[in-house]
C-alpha cells in the first residue's frame, strides 16, 4: 500500500489494518493530535465523495492500493487568513481606482482589478470553509464587533448587487459599489484577518 498526504508519499507501517477504512481511522487520530483535518480522499486515483465513503472504507488493502488524503491544518488556515489580509489590502486601492478607470475608458484595467478581487474572495471563501472544521478556534472571529458569519451575511447582498451590475454593464453602480461598499468592508475584514 502507498499512502500520500497532500501528494507527499509517507513511509508508514501497517499494524493490524486490513481495510482502507481502518487506515483512514488510524490516520484521522493522527490528524486530531496534530490539529489537522481531512478535506479530500482519493483511493486508487479516484476521488471519494461522501456518498462513496462507506463503500471505499470497506475495500480490502492490497499491495497496489494507493490512498491520497488532502488535509488542512489549523496553523495553515491561520496563515491563509493572514495572507488573504495582505491581498485584501493590496486590492483596496485598486478598487478605489475603478470608478476613475471606468470613467476614463480604462475598462481593461478595471476588469483586471475585478478579476483580482474575485480571486482574493474565492481564496477567502475556501479558507472560511476550512475554518469551519475548527470551530473552537475560528468561531469567535469578529469584524467590527460582529461575528464573521453575520458580517458575511450582510456583505453577500452587496456582492450580489456587484455581480448584477457587472452582468448589466452598469459602470456607475460598479464604481459606486467598489468605492463605497466593498472597499470599506474589505478594509475592516483585512484588519481582523491580520490579527488571527
Amino acid at each position: 500500500m502507498e499512502f500520500f498526504v497532500n501528494d507527499q508519499k509517507l513511509d508508514i507501517t501497517l499494524e493490524n489494518e486490513k481495510t482502507v477504512g481502518e487506515v483512514l481511522k488510524s490516520f484521522e487520530a493522527t490528524c486530531e493530535e496534530n490539529e489537522c483535518a481531512t478535506i479530500a480522499i482519493a483511493v486508487n486515483e479516484k476521488n471519494i465523495s461522501s456518498e462513496e465513503f462507506e463503500q471505499a472504507c470497506s475495500q480490502e488493502l492490497k499491495d497496489d492500493t494507493k490512498i491520497n488524503v488532502t488535509v488542512v491544518s489549523k496553523a495553515g488556515i491561520e496563515e491563509n487568513f493572514r495572507q488573504t489580509s495582505t491581498a485584501m489590502k493590496e486590492i483596496i486601492s485598486l478598487l478605489k481606482d475603478i470608478p476613475v478607470d471606468l470613467a476614463a475608458g480604462k475598462n481593461a484595467k478595471a476588469n483586471q482589478s475585478i478579476i483580482v478581487l474575485t480571486q482574493v474572495m474565492n481564496n477567502f471563501c475556501t479558507t472560511v470553509t476550512w475554518a469551519g472544521l475548527f470551530p473552537e478556534r475560528f468561531k469567535a472571529i469578529e469584524v467590527e464587533g460582529v461575528c464573521l458569519s453575520d458580517f458575511l451575511a450582510d456583505f453577500q447582498p452587496i456582492l450580489d448587487d456587484f455581480c448584477n451590475a457587472l452582468e448589466s454593464g452598469d459602470t456607475v453602480l460598479i464604481g459606486d459599489l467598489c468605492e463605497y461598499e466593498i472597499s470599506p468592508r474589505l478594509e475592516n475584514l483585512a484588519k481582523t484577518l491580520e490579527q488571527i
